[in-house]
């Protein structure tokens, strides 16, 4: 009797299919996702599966490669994309904006306007947290800040974006953070009970698409770049890339915000640390 064995491919189990899908979302957007991510990889997912009538990670990972799936690709990665933000998130980086980078950018710089990047800048609250500590600075110091500020927010979500540019928060997130006093100084209430920020903060920020794996020179040369909350999504090789490549748009003696949980290592030729008590920020050498 003559024995055959079955040389033909096994079929990918869902093991195989998480690390292909994985491998899709870390070259789509520098995402690192760990081994044990598949719950939420599925209920994220689960919508756009049965819309695109596929069953198995596999099958949306084979969609996913097709020319024609730009949009389909563009989906995926914004329902990927943790788009959680407060405003004034942790307090001492927006502190030390305004005790710190703010005086000594006007004491350098009397008529220029600082340029700040707010990178990965979700639904907003981030950059329009900054407009409000230039607008204080300014009450508080006349005089200074002449130039006032110029702010560039990115994400490479642009459903969140369209929510940022709109500038328009319920009740629910206008709490997060956003003291009565600010909100009553800085936006004004609309008829369905939500917050719109004042158009004199709106026009200092422009917002753009922009993948951090992108090249950055088309957004200038910035003087501060908070990027907070992001790099911990990405491998280690991938942040020192984004580090190093942020040094290059970032003038000399500017500004590099991280967040809390972030550090900054293995660029000791690109940054210096300064200590602020609390917090720390990385000057640019």
């Amino acid at each position: 009797m003559v024995t055959r064995l079955n040389t033909s491919p096994r079929p990918p189990g869902a093991a195989d299919e998480y690390q292909q899908f994985k491998a899709f979302l870390q070259e789509a957007c520098g995402i690192l996702l760990g081994d044990n991510k598949q719950y939420l990889v599925k209920s994220r997912l689960r919508k756009i599966m049965e819309e695109q009538n596929v069953d198995s990670l596999g099958q949306l990972v084979q969609e996913l490669k097709k020319i024609s799936s730009k949009a389909l690709k563009e989906t995926v990665v914004d329902a990927m994309t943790t788009n959680e933000t407060l405003w004034f998130r942790d307090n001492h980086p927006f502190r030390i904006l305004s005790d710190i980078i703010l005086p000594e950018f006007s004491e350098k710089n009397s008529m220029k306007p600082a340029r700040i990047w707010s990178a990965a800048c979700s639904t907003g609250q981030e950059p329009y947290s900054m407009t409000m500590i230039a607008d204080e600075f300014k009450r508080k110091n006349p005089g200074k800040l002449r130039g006032g500020v110029q702010i560039v927010a990115t994400d490479i979500s642009q459903t969140v974006l369209e929510n940022a540019k709109s500038g328009e928060y319920e009740m629910l997130a206008i709490g997060r953070g956003l003291s009565k006093d600010r909100l009553n100084a800085y936006f004004s209430e609309l008829d369905t009970g939500a917050w719109k920020i004042k158009p004199e903060l709106r026009r200092l920020i422009d917002f753009r698409l922009l993948n951090l794996l992108d090249r950055y020179s088309v957004l200038g040369k910035f003087d501060v770049i908070f990027c907070r909350n992001v790099l911990i999504y990405f491998s280690a090789e991938l942040k020192l890339d984004i580090l190093s490549r942020m040094r290059q748009v970032l003038n000399p003696g500017g500004y590099l915000v991280l967040g809390a949980s972030e550090s900054l290592n293995g660029l000791s030729d690109k940054y210096e640390m300064v200590q602020c008590r609390p917090g720390i920020i990385y000057r640019a050498i």
